[in-house]
């Protein structure tokens, strides 16, 4: 159990440190074409959506992988499902899909209960 852990704490990682990042980048016509939901929120507020995105990615691998303050994993992975909630509310009133938002949440998820 404990490997299905680690490997759904990466890919959940590897996730939100890249869709972090991408929120601090100026996208070009395609990638907005892609990410409608840029025009509904600031640019100052993409990045802090970012920044919080990069910091959950690190802080639901970081913490347990050292065995510093190991708490912090599940804390982060809930923080993480609480912006999928958002996000997933966004795409709806957007009437885009939610699947990713969906996924995402369920590793999230797996994360808490097997952390706690």
């Amino acid at each position: 159990m404990d490997v299905i852990l680690w490997i759904v704490q990466i890919l959940l990682a590897l996730a939100f440190v890249i869709s972090g990042a991408g929120k601090f980048a100026e996208p070009g016509e395609r990638m907005r074409a892609h990410q409608g939901y840029r025009d509904d929120f600031s640019t100052a507020q993409l990045r802090a959506i970012g920044a919080v995105e990069v910091l959950g990615g690190i802080g639901v691998v970081l913490p347990w992988a050292t065995g510093i303050a190991p708490i912090l994993t599940p804390l982060a992975a809930a923080g993480l499902g609480l912006i999928m909630i958002g996000a997933a509310l966004v795409h709806r009133r957007r009437k885009e899909g939610i699947a990713v938002n969906l996924v995402l949440l369920a590793m999230a998820v797996i994360v808490v209960a097997g952390r706690i």
